[in-house]
């Protein structure tokens, strides 16, 4: 029986002293010598023009699986050279919208700087946008509270604030191979993602919270005495938002719905890696009827827009997402301006926890799409996955089959499962804690190298026999890098998922209800989903615990960023009854 190796390594097989070799990465075989022979050669062709990459014959599949979506595996998925090969697929959207939203209008930076948004593919110019500053925040700020002070916004009838945000509910809808183009084109992500999974999310989440927007009100409190006492749930003011580049669109709505459904007005930053699509749907938002000064986007810099915004002395609210590190900033400026509350959601190294009773083929996949969705670069990912020591050795060689098959190449592509990192510094910090992983003794079983020479892609990564102490597992890497730890029992991997400053999310994967019912409570995190992950809904809260940050995203909970509540007490005069 021959065997043919296939892949990104080669050993000498009969066909003579003329085999390949490569650094040992990733194997697979087939019993087949017409087949081996034939793919002996594509390989030869490959190290000619120095190229690797990824292909998939099979076709594009979108399903729910455990919260993520999964795309269809062919028997022929492997690498090739077609992704690096190929030109990038040109995108069917005109970019219009790059000047600043104030008060109902594009304009020019006031500095009339701008600043180039990349196309991760390529590394080249998408737009040249205007580059916010000082002066640009305050011109917004004074907007947004002019709105809010003499607009009609906080004073129109809920049911017409609603009605506001249904329009622009159904303009996203009707608009969405456009807001897709321009996500996958800014971001990198999959379009197939952008279109059929987040898009549909933002558009749910805005005709979720236009309900809430008339069932806001306060209670009747019973007194000891003869008063009549109630709540008002009154708006908060200008909220101040400043939104990652991770989900820029779906962390847009995830901000703007509920601090517009309760009557506030918004001074919003994006970020200067993506600010695309954020204008696209600001745009799309004063078309169904939002007032001037309403909504303000921004687009700039941390150092200048995101501190001006923190420190600014008008702004009632903070919200913010991103790393944990600037989230201390945007804390410390807050308070040492005028203590304005802030929400934050921060980073994660969210445990994913493989019992010995699971469903170990269905674990693989959660698993696998838990930290390699999106690039890997989500704030929940499961980057730390625990495997129980009886199924082990078996999950191991399955994830690194699974990572072996996942298709990279250009986003835009149909079949295509993992486009490029968001941009150079963040493939830079990847690869460097794919190098420290690999230096402090852990196992690389696949990936750990960039694929193609353009772009920012980086294989899928997944190392087993990680300790604690590495640093892989320990940091928040933000990449296509699984890692895998092995445990004994209960109590052990309790001890050890919760050893740690990030409290965001975690997975359970167990058959035992009282293994869920046990890991659910004992797992200091803000979501723990069982036997899925990342199951993502409008009405469910997303928030952590510890660095991770505080207050909660979506559902009831996140209204309350955006509420004050006040105490009106008046004196009753012979009431009937008390």
């Amino acid at each position: 029986m021959q065997f043919w190796p296939i892949g990104n390594k080669l050993e000498e097989t009969e066909l003579g002293s003329n085999a390949l070799r490569r650094k040992p990465s990733y194997l697979q075989f087939t019993e087949d010598p017409a087949i081996g022979a034939f793919l002996l050669a594509v390989m030869t062709m490959r190290r000619i023009v120095s190229l690797t990459s990824r292909c998939s014959s099979s076709a594009y599949r979108l399903c729910r699986f455990g919260g993520f979506p999964s795309w269809g595996r062919g028997i022929g998925s492997r690498f090739s050279t077609s992704a690096a090969v190929e030109e990038p697929i040109s995108p069917s959207v005109n970019i219009e919208n790059t000047q600043l939203l104030i008060d109902g209008a594009f304009v020019d930076a006031a500095s009339g700087k701008t600043f180039s948004t990349i196309d991760p593919r390529t590394g080249e110019i998408i737009a040249h946008v205007a580059e916010g500053n000082q002066e640009d925040v305050n011109r917004a700020v004074l907007a947004a509270r002019r709105a809010f002070d003499n607009g009609p916004w906080p004073k129109m009838i809920p049911y017409e604030r609603s009605c506001v945000l249904l329009r622009f509910a159904d303009l996203l809808e009707k608009h969405r191979p456009e807001l897709a183009s321009i996500e996958t084109w800014d971001s990198g992500k999959p379009y197939k993602q952008a279109a059929d999974i987040e898009i549909p999310m933002v558009i749910r989440l805005m005709r979720y919270y236009a309900g809430w927007a008339d069932k806001i009100h306060g209670l009747t409190v019973p007194s000891d005495g003869q008063y009549h006492a109630q709540t008002l749930h009154e708006p908060i003011g200008v909220a101040g938002q400043i939104i990652p580049w991770n989900f820029p669109l779906l962390i847009f709505a995830w901000k703007i719905g509920p601090a517009l459904a309760c009557g506030n007005t918004v001074v919003l930053k994006t970020a200067e890696q993506t600010p695309l699509s954020a204008l696209y749907a600001a745009r799309l938002l004063h078309e169904a009827g939002l007032p001037p000064g309403v909504l303000n986007v921004i687009s700039g810099f941390g150092p200048t827009v995101g501190a001006a915004l923190c420190s600014h002395m008008d702004i009632d609210k903070l919200a913010f997402t991103g790393s944990t590190e600037t989230g201390k900033n945007v804390l410390g400026l807050a308070a040492k301006s005028n203590l304005k509350p802030v929400t934050l959601e921060l980073g994660g190294k969210s445990p994913f926890i493989i019992c010995g009773d699971a469903d170990i083929d269905k674990a693989v996949e959660v698993a696998h799409l838990a930290v390699f969705f999106n690039q890997g670069q989500c704030c929940c990912a499961g980057s730390r996955t625990f495997v129980h020591e009886s199924v082990y050795d078996e999950f191991v060689e399955k994830a690194k089959a699974r990572a072996m098959k996942r298709v990279i190449g250009d986003p835009f592509r149909q079949d295509v499962e993992q486009g490029p990192q968001i941009d150079s510094k963040q493939f830079e910090k990847i690869m460097t804690y794919i190098r420290s992983g690999i230096e402090s003794g852990a196992k690389l079983e696949s990936g750990g190298e960039q694929l193609g020479s353009k772009g920012f892609y980086v294989q899928p990564t997944v190392f087993s026999d990680v300790q604690d102490d590495m640093l892989i597992a320990k940091d928040e890497i933000f990449g296509p890098v699984q890692s895998i730890l092995k445990y004994k029992d209960l109590n052990e991997v309790i001890e050890r998922a919760n050893k740690s400053h990030y409290g965001l999310a975690a997975g359970v994967f167990t058959q035992s209800i009282d293994t869920a019912n046990t890991l659910t409570r004992a797992l200091r995190v803000g979501s723990v989903w069982v036997n899925c992950y990342a199951v993502f809904d409008a009405a469910i809260p997303f928030g952590g615990y510890k660095m991770s940050g505080h207050g909660r995203e979506r559902g009831i909970y996140s209204l309350r960023n955006y509420l004050q509540v006040k105490a009106v007490v008046q004196p009753l005069k012979d009431p009937a009854w008390l």
